[in-house]
């Protein structure tokens, strides 16, 4: 016959409280039955585990080697327990989600509605920046960052990755004619950041290597106005599919120069505190993204597990 879990507290209870009247009183039970548990036990075991006096109770020194186990065993069933009811936890409190407003506008905003429904408890603060920020000084849970990165003090979990194309409006194209080589770029009105100068150094193989660097015409300082200007027929842009795929499937923006172009893909990852225990609706929320970008996202392509910045 094996131990059972009462048994099994039961001698531990009366290791920890010296006593099978105290045993008795912290389990809930009664003497009686403390006392026939351990008796069940020892005779299971067909060892003696305690020596009972009557001032006192003394482990055997097979009761001492059992006691480690025992113990062992019941932290075990213990933390068992605490995770399936952390599983059962509805994650809630206040989330702060930070992202560049066009991936905001494009990628996380239409995932609410189906985030809200699977997560009521969790109150969403969706903030937008150009530029990478302080986390704990914006008091930031979650950061959704494009591109390289290098905060050390900071996890990033990818999520996806999205090329970058160059894309006019057929308006703008019947108006100045479509680019037939980089060269021709010189004689087009280009949209560019105002910041970041990397963004400006666009995918375009030649002679000059596997970039080329633009001069703005119209600069901005963020995507959706490069985007919206493009629309309006001003010029070209370079741009990150996420932001990009539907006007490119309505025909509202068209691929140009797309034999030169090399295929580049900004990385997507989510970045948080390191912290030894990551709260359930940061969790929840990481794991939400991933699953939709990895799967569901036309313009995306899963990266991989989470790893730290360089």
């Amino acid at each position: 016959m094996k131990t059972t879990l009462e048994e099994l507290q039961a001698f531990a209870a009366v290791v920890g409280t010296g006593s099978i009247t105290a045993a008795a009183d912290q389990l809930g039970q009664t003497v009686s039955g403390v006392s026939r548990a351990l008796g069940r036990l020892e005779k299971k075991l067909d060892t003696t585990l305690l020596r009972r006096t009557t001032r006192r109770i003394e482990l055997t020194e097979e009761g001492h080697a059992f006691l480690v186990h025992t113990r062992a065993i019941l932290a075990s069933i213990d933390d068992a327990e605490e995770h399936m009811a952390a599983r059962r936890q509805q994650p809630a409190g206040r989330l702060r989600v930070n992202a560049a407003t066009p991936f905001m506008l494009h990628a996380v905003v239409p995932l609410v509605p189906e985030f809200r429904r699977r997560y009521p408890q969790i109150t969403l603060e969706l903030n937008t920046d150009e530029l990478n920020i302080d986390l704990l000084e914006r008091r930031t849970d979650v950061a959704i960052r494009i591109g390289d990165l290098r905060d050390s003090t900071l996890h990033a979990r990818p999520l996806a990755t999205s090329r970058l194309r160059l894309l006019a409006s057929p308006a703008y194209l019947k108006a100045h004619g479509r680019p037939k080589a980089v060269a021709d770029l010189d004689k087009h009105t280009l949209l560019g950041f105002t910041h970041l100068e990397s963004l400006n150094r666009w995918p375009l193989r030649g002679a000059h290597g596997d970039e080329w660097p633009i001069t703005s015409t119209i600069g901005a300082s963020n995507g959706e106005t490069l985007r919206l200007l493009a629309l309006q027929g001003q010029g070209i842009v370079c741009l990150s599919d996420f932001m990009t795929a539907g006007d490119r499937e309505r025909g509202d923006l068209v691929q140009v120069l797309a034999k030169d172009t090399v295929e580049v893909r900004q990385a997507i990852n989510a970045v948080y505190y390191r912290n030894t225990q990551l709260a359930a609706r940061i969790a929840c929320f990481l794991d939400f993204l991933a699953a939709h970008f990895g799967e569901g996202a036309c313009w995306s392509q899963a990266s991989g597990a989470s790893s730290s910045m360089r």
